[in-house]
Formats: C-alpha cells, sequence, structure tokens
C-alpha cells in the first residue's frame, strides 16, 4: 500500500501546497504510484485478475489527464513526463 507520507510527498512535488490534490499533475503522480505498487503486486500474484482490472482502469484515467494536460498546457506536460519518467 502507499503511505501517506509518500502521497503527501507527490502532493507537496506537483501542487500549488499541501491541501492542493486536484491538479492534473498531482493526480497523474497519485496514480503513477499506484500503478507502480499494483505492478509490483502483479508480479508476485500473477492470477490476481481483480486488481489486474484495478490496474487498467488506472492506467486509463492516467492516459486520460494526460491528454487533457498536453491538449491544455503542453510545458506542464513535459515537466510532469519529465519529472515521472513515464515516456521519452
Amino acid at each position: 500500500m502507499i503511505t501517506s507520507e509518500q502521497k503527501l510527498e507527490a502532493v507537496k512535488k506537483f501542487g500549488a501546497d499541501q491541501t492542493d490534490s486536484g491538479k492534473p499533475e498531482v493526480q497523474i503522480a497519485l496514480f503513477t504510484l499506484r500503478i507502480s505498487h499494483l505492478t509490483g503486486h502483479l508480479d508476485t500474484h500473477k492470477k490476481d485478475h481483480h486488481s489486474r482490472r484495478g490496474l487498467i482502469r488506472l492506467v486509463s484515467k492516467r492516459r486520460k489527464l494526460l491528454k487533457y494536460l498536453m491538449e491544455n498546457d503542453i510545458s506542464r506536460y513535459r515537466q510532469v513526463i519529465a519529472a515521472l519518467s513515464l515516456r521519452k
């Protein structure tokens, strides 16, 4: 599970202040933390299809948020991609 300290650190890094969890950058960072945790879990438990379905939903939510950010503010999109080392 992701600890509250990890969540708080992601909110501090990408949000305007400690309580700003609504920005797309913060949501993408939190989704990335959960995705990495679930990926490790599924490496161990290969037949856990319920968690696999949750992982697929998280990846699609993150993809939609990244698309939104890319269409509205390309510079913020590039900063998030670089900070989280998601793509190129």
